[in-house]
């Protein structure tokens, strides 16, 4: 009779259980994505360890890898956070120079610095996350969330490849009079310039490739309307929290401008000004380490269905010759031969960025500064060492 009791209570809490599990989660075909209380998708660690990486071969290429950064980085002269791992784990890291001249403040492992456009492949994170989750769909109209958005063709898609044809607005804004540059210019400003100030656009939306910040500070205004959250907590919730990354953040203009690592050009500090307001394009502070937990994430079976795995890293610009191009949120350059090299770099101020994605080797590469340089996109060269890449060590960066 005992063990009659005992085996239907245990069933009884397995059943709560998974009642309570399964009131989090929201299961499609391909796959479970997470949803936390709010009602918002969560990006969750990868559950199971990546193959270990023997000593040989870490020794092997921490010795390569090293000899590069020696080689193109000085500590007299250059502020660097520098990552490069395999399957999450980390091969070599190096930091250096100050984060802030006037404290005497060192960049070390933990210390969050701008990593400017790299800010769109988290942007771009966030929004495919909710089209998986079926809160918005990849080729909704923008004039279906943000009501007065004045151009009536552009779709989500179309921001997230930068085929929207929407001009920048660090120019729009500064041009005519059209916005008073005293005033901390907002995501919502934005908007409301294209509207009263009948901004057109650059090109009829999707008939060309055109690189464009504006397209991501609506991707974030988009964050915010489907989560109701603004979107530093909107990237919070969904993204820097459940994946522990405890040294990431959006900056707040109005709290965070005396406590963030300053940038510099030389020796002179670059001065924040009235575009530091707008995020989604920009305005992540970040760690190496932490942005590995996010690319190592995303690896997980259940982060995105299929379909859409596929859809972020094809390209969608051929109307002119060339290998470069860009999915949903990332670049890539398509070779002859061999895989694609997806990256994205970045540069505002005196910071610059790189963030590469290795895919098929599963390799991650991250290079912030705080002191403006072009060698943060000569790291492309050390796809070599991972993969069949025709980079060599004494290749130019691009930008």
């Amino acid at each position: 009779m005992t063990s009659k009791i005992t085996q239907h209570t245990l069933l009884f809490i397995t059943f709560i259980l998974l009642t309570f599990s399964c009131s989090k989660q929201e299961k499609n075909e391909d796959g479970i994505v997470k949803i936390n209380k709010n009602g918002i998708p969560v990006m969750q660690p990868l559950q199971e360890e990546l193959p270990k990486l023997t000593s040989s071969y870490i020794n092997d290429k921490k010795y390569s890898v090293s000899r590069y950064f020696e080689k193109t980085w000085s500590e007299k002269n250059d502020n660097v956070a520098f990552l490069v791992a395999k399957n999450g784990q980390i091969i070599y890291e190096n930091y250096m120079g100050y984060a802030n001249k006037k404290t005497d403040e060192n960049i070390t492992k933990d210390t969050p610095l701008h990593i400017a456009s790299v800010s769109k492949v988290l942007t771009s994170t966030a929004v495919l996350m909710l089209i998986d989750a079926n809160k918005i769909k990849l080729n909704q109209k923008v004039n279906t969330i943000i009501t007065n958005f004045p151009y009536p063709d552009v779709t989500i898609q179309t921001l997230l490849n930068h085929r929207s044809g929407m001009r920048n607005y660090a120019y729009f804004t500064f041009e005519n009079g059209n916005w008073d540059k005293k005033e901390t210019l907002t995501n919502e400003d934005i908007v409301k310039v294209m509207v009263e100030k009948e901004i057109t656009l650059e090109r009829p939306t999707d008939t060309g490739f055109g690189y464009c910040n504006t397209n991501y500070a609506m991707l974030a205004l988009i964050i915010e309307k489907v989560t109701g959250l603004k979107y530093p907590e909107a990237m919070k919730e969904m993204i820097f929290t459940p994946l522990g990354m405890t040294d990431t953040f959006v900056f707040d203009i109005a709290k965070d401008r005396d406590i963030i690592a300053p940038s510099y050009k030389g020796n002179m500090e670059i001065a924040i000004d009235y575009l530091d307001g707008i995020y989604g394009d920009k305005n992540i502070y970040s760690t190496p380490r932490d942005l590995l937990k996010f690319d190592k994430a995303r690896y997980a079976p259940f982060f995105l269905n299929p379909d859409l795995i596929k859809k972020v890293y094809q390209g969608y610009s051929y109307e002119s010759k060339g290998i470069r191009n860009y999915g949903l949120g990332i670049r890539m350059t398509e070779f002859e031969k061999g895989e694609p090299f997806y990256y994205h770099n970045g540069w505002w101020h005196g910071n610059t960025s790189c963030f590469i994605n290795l895919r098929k080797e599963k390799v991650t590469i991250i290079v912030l500064s705080n002191k403006f340089t072009r060698k943060t996109y000569q790291t492309k060269k050390l796809a070599a060492l991972f993969g069949d890449y025709p980079f060599k060590l004494d290749d130019d960066g691009e930008e």
